[in-house]
């Protein structure tokens, strides 16, 4: 890992320099600088201050030129308007790195973004690299370093790197009291170099860490970070903002329609295996139980709660997750018989009631004897058990603590103290232990191309049906013929080659839902084509009446038996091509009940995209009826992927509806824009 080493001098340096540092209490860099000094920091610290002798007990330098030696880390507190050129004099000094704290720069508009430009610009010609500007720094207690405040110095197994300054103090400062720590914290701020790619790879190498825990609000490097999720050997946990349709771009198909940013990036994190939160609560809950908790041999709870009702709110929680809660065996049973009072519940769960409380030995035997019948053995108190933290170990347990006042704050802090994590409701226990079965596939193994789509250029062109169709078929994809007709009376006339009934579609660049646009007729006789043809025309004139009519194709219907899906390739700006499918019809449309996949991808990736979809068991044969050929679609699937390979110029390739029968597909329509 060559390329990500110079982020030692940011992490791991052996002296730091404030540049900015004040005298005045109350002011960040007078914080800052308090707080280099007293988080454990062994280097020395050289505050830049032309104007200052001494500040807080240290001598001060009037530039980062005259400090003794070089430090290997500027922190810097200036107006932005000064900061660039502080960068190229941090430079020339000999310092490898700079976290800039100072606000100003891309966020405040058209001149911040030329600053910020400039800074990145110093930053690369003199061998800077940069943290920020606009951050609140970084933190590593491993490394006695506090470049950021507040001052938090506790140690632990997670690493929270953050676009957001106050999202990721917050969630350090969460760890902090619940003294469970950190080791390492990166507000990355305006990301003019250092982004969140580097952070993964330089945490994913850092003994100290065990998981790392991400917000991010979007991806400066879209190449980089997807190896930096493939090469990721810990869990990655993500909060990722800005999921809702209110920042997605207007459609130009049915898959770049149901293929929307969150989507795209909802596959990214399936396919690499990366752990996704929807809240703050789950980004720190996640990270939490994958940092400390046991990874289960399996699935099987067995919940043991002096609160009944506690209990059951945990077993809804995990039958949600696919977790499983058997009943006990009848010779477990009968071992817990011999020492819990006759009222106790012994289903699952084991339910000790308020005996529990003047009686935690209850617990503790209760937890000896289900160990070997079970996985985990999730244990509530829902009441004020005095020496809770001497019952529970931390192996093969998920700890509950969700009652107690007082009681609870002191048990549940001496667990912690033993690197034993707590969760203050059953659900969000239950939800983090899930996490360690969300994504069981395999990773990724070898580098993989990613493309990219160019988001700008001309208007995307529709590709004419009898040339979309022989591209299909070279790819041994079966593809209806689709006949294109240009009036009413070339319409009938194709019609009457057909032994079976017709479909016409309309053929516009600028209708991608035809239904809506009242551009499909099912089922025409050919006597009926030209009856078909005009009122098609008038709908399409009323519903869509700025759209350019080609005409319309003309094929045969499709058999019966089959069960509709659609299939579809969209290129993201950002990540290129990605795959979707999902059952036809509505199911698509208005249950987006889809999966998407980044391109390239493997049979087994869209295996795991079909089986994913609510309707799978339709195409697996539910309720007694004959399954489909997935192993033909599978097949298909991986022949429009190399379509996509093949053609980085195709935007947009919907196969919709593609019907899978008993044995074999048949793709129905298929539309093609390209540049």
């Amino acid at each position: 890992m060559e390329s990500i080493r110079p982020l030692d001098a940011i992490f791991r340096p052996a002296s730091v320099a404030l540049i900015g540092a004040s005298s005045t209490p109350g002011k960040l860099s007078y914080d800052i600088l308090y707080n280099l000094i007293h988080a454990g920091f062994t280097g020395p610290i050289y505050p830049v201050n032309p104007k200052a002798d001494e500040i807080l007990g240290l001598r001060a330098y009037p530039a980062i030129g005259a400090t003794p030696t070089p430090a290997d880390m500027a922190v810097v507190v200036i107006p932005a308007r000064m900061v660039v050129g502080a960068v190229e004099e941090c430079g020339k000094a000999g310092v490898k790195s700079a976290v800039v704290i100072t606000g100003g720069f891309a966020e405040a508009g058209a001149e911040g973004e030329k600053l910020q430009a400039q800074l990145a610009k110093a930053g690369r010609e003199h061998g800077v690299r940069l943290v920020g500007p606009n951050c609140q720094g970084v933190n590593i207690p491993y490394s006695g370093l506090c470049a950021s405040w507040p001052l938090i110095t506790t140690r632990g197994r997670i690493a929270f790197i953050s676009q957001s300054g106050t999202v990721g103090a917050a969630l350090i400062d969460w760890a902090s009291v619940e003294h469970l720590g950190f080791s390492g914290f990166v507000s990355l701020g305006n990301r003019a170099d250092v982004d969140e790619s580097d952070c993964i790879h330089y945490f994913n190498d850092d003994p100290n860490t065990k998981v790392i825990a991400c917000y991010i609000e979007g991806v400066k490097r879209p190449a980089a970070f997807l190896e930096a999720l493939r090469q990721a050997a810990k869990p990655v946990v993500i909060l990722k903002s800005g999921r809702t349709a209110r920042g997605r771009v207007a459609a130009e198909s049915h898959t770049k329609s149901l293929a929307g940013s969150d989507e795209i990036y909802q596959a990214i994190f399936r396919k690499y295996g990366v752990v996704r939160a929807d809240s703050l609560e789950e980004l720190y809950d996640f990270a939490k139980g994958l940092a400390y908790l046991d990874r289960p041999a399996g699935k099987r709870l067995l919940f043991i709660s002096s609160s009944g009702g506690a209990a059951i709110l945990g077993i809804d929680e995990a039958e949600k997750y696919g977790l499983e809660v058997p009943f006990p065996p009848e010779e477990l049973k009968a071992r817990l018989r011999a020492f819990l009072p006759a009222h106790c519940g012994l289903t699952n769960p084991i339910d000790l009631t308020g005996d529990a409380i003047t009686d935690p030995g209850l617990y503790s035997k209760t937890i000896a004897e289900a160990k070997s019948d079970y996985d985990t053995s999730v244990v509530i108190f829902g009441d004020p058990v005095h020496g809770a933290s001497d019952i529970v170990t931390g192996k093969g347990e998920l700890v509950v603590f969700c009652g107690g006042a007082e009681v609870e704050r002191e048990e549940a802090l001496k667990m912690h103290q033993k690197g034993i994590p707590v969760y203050p409701t059953p659900e969000r226990g239950v939800r983090a232990l899930a996490q360690f079965f969300a994504h069981e596939e395999v990773k990724p193994r070898a580098a993989e191309a990613h493309g990219k789509a160019d988001g700008g250029g001309p208007r995307l062109r529709l590709m004419p049906a009898p040339a979309a169709v022989r591209l299909l078929r070279s790819y041994r994809i079966p593809a209806v013929t689709a006949a294109p007709a240009g009036s009413a009376a070339e319409a009938v006339k194709l019609a009457r080659r057909f032994t079976r009934p017709v479909a016409l579609k309309v053929v516009s660049p600028d209708i991608s839902h035809k239904t809506d646009a009242g551009g499909v007729a099912l089922g025409i006789a050919p006597s009926g084509v030209r009856k078909a043809w005009e009122a098609m025309m008038a709908t399409i004139r009323k519903k869509a009446p700025g759209a350019r009519i080609e005409g319309v194709t003309i094929s045969p219907m499709a058999a019966p038996g089959g069960v509709e899906v659609i299939l579809g390739i969209a290129r993201d700006p950002q990540y290129g091509a990605t795959m979707l499918f999902g059952l036809g019809g509505i199911f698509a449309e208005i249950y987006r009940d889809v999966q998407l996949c980044l391109l390239p991808a493997s049979p087994g990736d869209f295996e795991r995209m079909i089986a994913g979809i609510k309707g799978y068991p339709i195409l697996a044969g539910a309720r007694g009826r004959a399954p489909k050929d997935i192993a033909a679609l599978v097949d298909v699937m991986g022949r429009l992927a190399k379509i996509a390979d093949d053609y980085p110029g195709f935007d947009q390739i919907d196969l919709n509806p593609v019907i899978v029968y008993e044995k074999g597909v048949s793709v129905v329509d298929y539309r093609i824009l390209h540049k």
